[in-house]
């Protein structure tokens, strides 16, 4: 290849990556833009593939309550272009992770993304320990009670449980939220080591914006309370309505880092419950529940699973 060849070749890929990365760097216009982009460092990775990149855009372009997409809105949530978003939807169609609807002209996801998401959910085994013990705190506590995993700049719920109250927060297994001003992503936070939080800060800079120095003063408040308390704190700071109470979770293998709220609308959980009786109960929780997860880990053939204690 010769030099100006391989100098236009080069171009064009940094042409595309470019595109790519315009185009994921703010979140689909039903979610807003909290998820951010992905790293620089992905973007210059030479193992980086565009295609593949682009293609898994298209699937996160759908979310819970979406129904069906056409095309046009598919482009407009990831940035890319319609044709290429046409020959990605037919070839993930093709694949069984889209669905077509002939009479709509609009696709949803297939079967072939639930398949992954259940095998995802089953390989998580901390969710079927941590349920009872969940189940128990939101009987009590008239709360939800959610286990969250972090995706990009939100935390995704993968383990849900609510109790009977008439009242409660609209999420479910599946529900996004954002990493910086709630208990959950700031709990997930304030657990990390500061080589492993602080690229994840910067993002966070860049997706908040010139609303960064609250969000910024929110974790480190977080963070304190975690150190002094063994909880995080969200205190009308996501949604003036909503308060809640959040703990880290480290499976015994520290494979991955989790965490898990409790909270409610504000009305029924005001700061002193909070701070008094359930950040102190979700401490205790978690704390058994990664008792439950050793002893499950040092005895893989216990099928049996501890439950909850008071």
């Amino acid at each position: 290849m010769s030099i100006n060849l391989k100098r236009n070749f080069d171009m064009r890929t940094t042409v595309h990556r470019m595109k790519l990365h315009a185009g994921i760097s703010g979140e689909p216009v039903a979610r807003g833009n909290a998820t951010g982009m992905l790293p620089d460092d992905d973007m210059r990775d030479r193992q980086f593939v565009v295609a593949l990149a682009r293609g898994l855009e298209v699937l996160r372009a759908f979310s819970l309550g979406d129904g069906l997409l056409g095309n046009q809105e598919i482009a407009a949530r990831t940035g890319l272009p319609k044709p290429t978003v046409s020959r990605l939807t037919h070839t993930l169609t093709k694949l069984g992770y889209l669905a077509y609807s002939e009479r709509l002209g609009k696709y949803e996801l297939g079967t072939g993304v639930l398949a992954l998401g259940y095998a995802a959910l089953r390989n998580i085994g901390v969710g079927r320990v941590a349920r009872p013990f969940m189940q128990a705190l939101a009987d009590y506590s008239g709360a939800s009670v959610s286990l969250g995993s972090r995706d990009r700049l939100e935390m995704v719920y993968i383990e849900h449980c609510r109790s009977n109250a008439t009242i409660s927060l609209r999420l479910e297994t599946g529900s996004r939220i954002p990493l910086g001003m709630t208990a959950m992503g700031r709990a997930f936070l304030a657990a990390l080591p500061n080589h492993e939080r602080e690229p994840l800060m910067e993002r966070l800079r860049a997706a908040h914006g010139n609303d960064w120095p609250r969000v910024a003063a929110g974790i480190a408040q977080a963070i304190e309370d975690y150190r002094t308390h063994g909880y995080t704190l969200s205190v009308g700071d996501w949604k003036q309505d909503v308060h809640a109470v959040a703990v880290p979770l480290v499976p015994p293998d520290r494979s991955r880092t989790l965490a898990i709220n409790c909270g409610g609308p504000s009305f029924l959980f005001d700061r002193d419950r909070l701070t008094t009786d359930l950040g102190p109960r979700l401490v205790k929780l978690v704390q058994n529940i990664e008792a439950a997860l050793m002893n499950v880990e040092q005895r893989p053939d216990q099928r049996s699973m501890q439950t909850p204690r008071g």
